[in-house]
């Protein structure tokens, strides 16, 4: 009696992403096209990413920018989108009247700085807390508690979705930006084929595949093979 193959000895591609990344639409595309290739998804932590994808245990990963491009091996990026950042408070804050805030209405708020921040501060906004949280996941505890504020992507606001908080958008703070990431000397097909999903490319695309064979059109008749019309009778 014949089995089932076992899946970890199938070929697969294996896509890294990073906590607030959602790559439900490019999966389901890549499931409608690439039949036969099961694509395996492995959630990387942010600060490891990049070397996660370097030490080849995923063949791209979806993760937030700048990634440093200097270590060897060289990874090829392509940016994608931009989020909007949010400040986590909780529903009663005064801050919740506004639709959206600015960093300045922020300044006599304790603003926590988790290690794990995805946002490249120059310098954190509002008052520094007074120790720093070893995850997000935890910072936001601390605002659901009454104790502080927290500044992420929007993602991630989703992503520790709570009922007792909310957010709201900060027009002028830094924002993260998300890309496609993959080491340079390892742009295989199936790389390709997933970077031309993400570009929108369609499947009649000729990027990675041979290149379809024109049709020849028919040549028209020249004149002297055509039949000689028949005499119409009289």
């Amino acid at each position: 009696m014949s089995t089932a193959p076992d899946r970890r000895t199938v070929e697969s591609f294996r896509l890294g992403y990073v906590p607030g990344v959602s790559p439900g639409k490019w999966v389901r595309i890549w499931g409608e096209r690439v039949q036969g290739t099961p694509l395996d998804l492995v959630q990387l932590k942010h600060q490891t990413a990049a070397d996660e994808l370097r030490s080849c245990r995923v063949d791209a990963a979806l993760l937030r920018l700048p990634v440093d491009r200097s270590t060897e091996p060289a990874l090829s990026v392509i940016p994608l989108y931009t989020e909007t950042t949010v400040v986590v408070v909780p529903k009663e804050h005064l801050l919740c009247a506004l639709d959206e805030a600015r960093l300045d209405d922020l300044a006599d708020e304790t603003v926590w700085h988790p290690d794990d921040d995805v946002l490249d501060w120059a310098q954190v906004p509002g008052r520094a807390a007074s120790s720093r949280p070893t995850t997000t996941a935890e910072t936001i505890e601390l605002v659901a508690a009454g104790v502080g504020l927290v500044l992420v992507p929007q993602s991630l606001a989703r992503l520790h979705h709570r009922r007792d908080l909310t957010y709201r958008p900060i027009t002028d703070a830094v924002q993260s930006q998300v890309g496609l990431a993959w080491p340079e000397d390892a742009t295989t097909d199936l790389v390709e084929e997933f970077i031309g999903i993400v570009r929108g490319r369609t499947v009649n695309s000729s990027r990675g595949r041979s290149p379809a064979v024109p049709q020849q059109k028919a040549k028209p008749a020249r004149k002297g093979n055509q039949s000689p019309r028949r005499a119409r009778r009289h």
